[in-house]
């Protein structure tokens, strides 16, 4: 058996076609009984069954193999011989022939069991019959348990989390994507409650206490589709205009937060119908909220399972920026439909196939359903997300080799997920979308009910636009990284380099086919072309760009590009004009912005000059740049107060001069008729006043909230700005006034809105006092949080740093215990080691994660202790920036 262990991939003997499955979870003492019936075929003769099972108690007498492939071979000898009637009883002897294997092996360390027969299976069919008990356990993954009060009393639901590779834990399997299979699921569960699964019910007999549910046998499809819910639930329902019908369940009395989700599904199941050209594939979708939900949602067929987050929204209570969280989430997982679960990667190294095109396509619904948001725009986040990440020396390709299922969690992340989503965005631009989209049906009907590889897309781009997609983009997802394309200004020419761009300074030697698009002082004179090579020149007058001397010169317009530009001093300063004159759409103004910090981080160019480019953004009202403005504010104070804290004062006061302009043109009030992305704004705007100590914004924070917490139903205090309000108030607190955080965990413990729990644990440990972070941070690991939501307790300000690294330390035992098994530890290990910036600090990291780095964290806890190395460099570089100082109190006390 030794030569099935350490093994990444299951052994190809057998191919699974069907699977009959029956569950009894016992909700009160949190386990479940099952049996598995499993039609295989044997393709290759062998004396083993190899598949998965993990954390589960199989009883090795009830395992057996069937084999009905002896059937059909002797049936057809008895018709050519024509003696049907010889042997009866033995024919039907011979044609149930039962193999019980002579070994039961559940390897844990590798989640397979391995089944070892004393005969050589023979090839063809034959079912494969296995009982076995579990644990509903408290990971939140596999088959799992949740909790939720009705009437008062605390109850369990039981749910399934199967991606990436948790299926094995509710039962054995063929847990990999490629294994496809059909599935017919039976549950008998306390008669009173509601059992969702992917398919519609065919059958419900109870039977006293319990009923016996049966539902429609399931197209083909992989195991970590599958799903299964069981608890007591309400629901709104709408159809489709085809048809289908669509629920959003979720607790008892919380039916009414589901109409929004149920309105933007409804809609974008029919755009994806047209767009896709391919009808939805089943006959229901429900989509649920889960108490406790590691992710933000999971997109199992025809049951999609959701935080209460991502799915509900209080017309009284939830802000701007939750609705469209909803929005956004719910079309992501619903493009999974088709892309994900319809057509399904081969294996998990394609994983960004499926994330990185959901997450591109759900901007595409949220735009075709609320174009006032300016959701394109909005992606620029995604982008910058992708490129911080990707700027790593310790980043992966977007395709990553995948040697063990405890690695896969990792690869669920901002390249998979968000440099994905650019790059089929920046394809999009470059193909045009009507290629794209006739290319996409035609991929999709192709591989429909099967498995796909990132070249089997290409190819499909390929044949549809006739352009070369598999030269152009195997070098945007086989090696990682991007460039930095640095454009110069020489004798009516623009010289173009591209080097690798890492945020470290140090010297990459990736090379990319980078489609270069830029405009000459107007968006009518533009210029498009492949960078193919290092280096490259263009003729300005040959290319119609006859204003090149004088003009403004913008390089990647609007963002589609993913790579960043450096600028000579010259074109950089007629860009800083035209930011300053209006000139530059939102998307460009954004671009500039983020790259110039960037390159200022990797020490390119210098903090004075990032700064200097900042303060041409006074009067800048759009949500987005302003968004990603404030963003780097709040980094580039901490660089300041660990390079030079006596410059601090100075540098609060020109980013509260920054931002008061936009901030009194909205005002603390919402506005009637005002747009989404202002009520979105403002509660940034007046956090970011109050994070850099503006006096006023935190007395009016605080007359606020005193008034919020005396009435919960005042005007005064709507949700767009609670954030804003409770960051204010935290800023005051201390261990000897205490008043404001004893009131901000009341409303914690009085609400049953996950939002606004999430809000109020988000902001409690922003409080500059140590003491009081400490309380915050045991807080979050007490029993009043769920364990999803520990993660939004750990934003701790600069001053509670070192606190919460002893804290992480103390407690990582505990942590590891309970968040182990999953994704949310990497949230811990970032979160807490990311912000420093000292050498020393990166050493005493890695001296004491020496001894306790597991799979799961490998990837992350290297990437944040180069973080931190980057950090003290970079605080190393502005400590000897001269000319700072008085660039800095020149732009605190400008007039303007």
């Amino acid at each position: 058996m030794d030569q099935f262990k350490g093994q990444p991939r299951l052994p190809k003997f057998a191919a699974p076609k069907r699977y009959d499955i029956r569950l009894k979870p016992d909700l009160s003492a949190c386990t479940f009984a099952g049996t598995v019936s499993i039609d295989l075929d044997i393709v290759t003769a062998t004396k083993f069954i190899v598949l998965n099972a993990a954390d589960l108690s199989v009883k090795p007498g009830s395992v057996c193999f069937t084999s009905s492939k002896v059937f059909s071979d002797l049936t057809m000898l008895l018709l050519f011989v024509n003696i049907r009637n010889f042997c009866q009883l033995k024919l039907a002897a011979i044609v149930n022939q039962v193999f019980k294997p002579v070994k039961v092996d559940l390897v844990e360390a590798d989640e397979i069991l391995v089944l070892e027969f004393d005969d050589t299976l023979p090839i063809g069919l034959g079912v494969l019959a296995i009982e076995f008990d579990g644990v509903l356990n408290d990971k939140m993954k596999g088959f799992y348990r949740s909790t939720y009060e009705h009437n008062g009393e605390k109850k369990n639901m039981a749910v399934t989390q199967f991606e990436p590779a948790d299926a094995r834990r509710c039962f054995p399997c063929w847990d990999e994507p490629a294994c496809k299979a059909k599935f017919k699921i039976t549950l008998d569960v306390p008669s009173e409650l509601v059992a969702l699964s992917n398919m519609p019910v065919l059958e419900e007999k109870v039977d006293g206490p319990l009923k016996k549910v049966s539902y429609q046998e399931t197209p083909i499809m992989s195991t970590y589709l599958v799903a299964i819910v069981v608890g007591l639930f309400d629901y709104v329902e709408d159809h489709t205009s085809d048809g289908i019908k669509v629920r959003v369940y979720c607790q008892v009395g919380k039916a009414h937060q589901g109409n929004f989700a149920l309105h933007v599904a409804v809609k974008t199941l029919e755009l994806y119908k047209e767009y896709f050209a391919v009808q939805y594939p089943l006959p229901k979708l429900d989509m649920i909220a889960i108490p406790d939900f590691a992710a933000g949602a999971m997109e199992n067929y025809g049951l999609v399972t959701y935080r209460e987050t991502a799915l509900l929204f209080d017309e009284k209570h939830s802000a701007a920026a939750n609705k469209q969280r909803v929005a956004t989430v719910v079309a992501h997982e619903l493009a999974h439909q088709w892309f994900g679960n319809l057509v399904t990667m081969e294996w998990w190294t394609h994983l960004w196939l499926n994330e990185g095109f959901a997450t591109w396509v759900s901007y595409l619904s949220a735009d075709h359903l609320f174009p006032e948001w300016k959701i394109w725009t909005q992606f620029l986040d995604e982008t910058t997300e992708g490129l911080r990440l990707d700027g790593l020396e310790e980043s992966h390709p977007i395709e990553v080799d995948i040697n063990h299922a405890s690695e896969i969690d990792e690869i669920f992340d901002a390249i998979s997920y968000r440099k994905g989503a650019s790059v089929i965005r920046m394809l999009q631009s470059y193909l045009g979308a009507e290629p794209f989209q006739r290319s996409l049906a035609s991929y999709i009907k192709k591989y429909a009910y099967s498995n796909a590889k990132t070249e089997d897309l290409w190819a499909a781009l390929e044949e549809g636009s006739g352009e070369p997609v598999n030269k152009l983009m195997n070098s945007w997802t086989r090696q990682k990284g991007y460039p930095v394309v640095s454009v110069k200004l020489k004798d009516h020419k623009l010289e173009f380099e591209q080097v690798q761009f890492l945020s470290s300074a140090s010297h990459g030697d990736g090379q990319w086919i980078v489609p270069i698009t830029l405009c000459c002082g107007s968006y009518d004179a533009c210029k498009n072309f492949l960078l193919q090579t290092k280096s490259e020149t263009l003729d300005a007058k040959e290319s119609g760009l006859v204003e090149i001397n004088s003009s403004w010169v913008k390089i990647n317009v609007n963002q589609t590009g993913f790579y960043r530009v450096k600028y000579d001093e010259e074109l950089a300063a007629r860009l800083r004009y035209a930011i300053e004159k209006k000139y530059l759409t939102e998307t460009d103004r954004f671009g500039i912005l983020d790259d110039t910090f960037a390159l200022s981080m990797a020490r390119h160019q210098s903090l004075t000059s990032l700064l200097t480019l900042m303060g041409a953004y006074r009067d800048e009202l759009e949500y987005t740049v302003l968004s990603n403005l404030i963003s780097i504010t709040y980094k580039v104070t901490r660089i300041v107060s660990d390079a030079t804290p006596e410059l601090l004062e100075h540098i609060n006061q020109f980013f509260i001069n920054l931002f008061q302009y936009s901030a009194e043109k909205l005002g603390w009030d919402p506005k009637q008729g005002e747009s989404h992305l202002d009520a979105m704004l403002r509660g940034e705007l007046l956090t970011a006043l109050a994070v850099f100590g503006h006096g006023p914004t935190l007395d009016e924070a605080s007359r606020r909230f005193h008034a919020f917490v005396e009435d919960r139903n005042t005007l005064l205090l709507p949700p767009d700005i609670r954030k804003a309000a409770y960051v204010a108030v935290m800023q005051r607190v201390s261990a000897s006034n205490r008043s404001d955080y004893e009131s901000l965990l009341r409303v914690y413990r009085e609400t049953d809105l996950s939002q606004e729990k999430t809000r109020i644990l988000g902001s409690l440990a922003s409080c500059p006092d140590p003491s009081i972070v400490l309380e915050v941070l045991n807080f979050v690991l007490s029993s009043e949080v769920r364990s999803q939501d520990a993660v939004f307790g750990l934003n701790v300000c600069k001053e509670g740093r070192e606190t919460a690294w002893t804290w992480l330390k103390d407690n990582w035992e505990h942590i590891s215990k309970t968040w182990g098994a999953g994704f949310l530890i990497t949230r811990f290990v970032s979160a807490i080691i990311s912000p420093f910036a000292s050498f020393e600090k990166a050493k005493e990291v890695e001296e004491f994660f020496a001894t306790r780095t597991k799979p799961a964290i490998a990837r992350t806890l290297k990437q944040s202790i180069e973080r931190v190395n980057i950090n003290a460099k970079w605080v190393q570089s502005v400590q000897n920036e001269k000319q700072l100082p008085e660039a800095v109190k020149e732009l605190a006390y400008r007039k303007y």
